[in-house]
This record gives structure tokens, sequence and C-alpha cells, in this order.
């Protein structure tokens, strides 16, 4: 059964990143299809897609990694580099998706997981 996780590492401090609020739609689309926030382990409470709502197509999964840094004391500059990052990815197949992010307050990255 196909299921959609993420996590987020901090890369700056080497920590996992609580609090990191997401957003995810289908690409194209502004409805919400999911929303929420990283636990102290930097990963979220349940999957964003699962049963149901597993579904093909395109999407775009949003990470407020500006308001994790603020909260954190990080000094961003006004407009932060790194703000909102927006993340566009494909489900082709019934299966596990895991996309996890690892930041810092100037860069990011991002691969398929397991």
């Amino acid at each position: 059964m196909g299921r959609l996780t993420t996590h987020v590492l901090d890369t700056a401090s080497g920590k996992p990143a609580a609090g990191v609020r997401l957003v995810l739609r289908r690409d194209g689309d502004a409805a919400v299809v999911a929303e929420a926030a990283t636990n102290v382990d930097g990963r979220l409470d349940r999957p964003l897609l699962e049963g149901a709502a597993f579904k093909s197509g395109r999407y775009e999964l949003t990470f407020h990694v500006g308001d994790y840094f603020r909260k954190r004391g990080v000094m961003l500059a006004e407009p932060a580099f790194l703000d909102v990052i927006p993340l566009r990815f494909a489900i082709a197949e019934d299966a596990h998706y895991h996309v996890p992010l690892l930041v810092s307050p100037y860069g990011y990255s991002t691969y398929r997981g397991s």
C-alpha cells in the first residue's frame, strides 16, 4: 500500500528539525491535500498520504524553513535566502515514497528515500 512520508534534518545543527510546517498540494492546484508539522524527531506523526488519499500524479510539497530557523534564533537576512522551499515530485506507483529534506539557512538537498 502506498504512502508518502518525510523528515527534515537541520544540517547546520546536525539535529532533527522540529516544528517545520509542511503543505502538500497537487502540482498546479491551490487546494491543500495535507498539512502537518515535524515532531521532535524531524518526522511526521503520520504519513502525508496513505490509503484512498494516495494517488499517482504530480505534487508540490512546501517546507516552511524560514519560520523554523527564526524560532531557533538563527539570524536571517530579510528576506531570508531560504524561506519556503517548494519541492515538486511525482508519484508513479503504489509504493512507499519517502521525501526527506536536509536543510541549512543557505542550502538544501533532497532525494527519494526508503
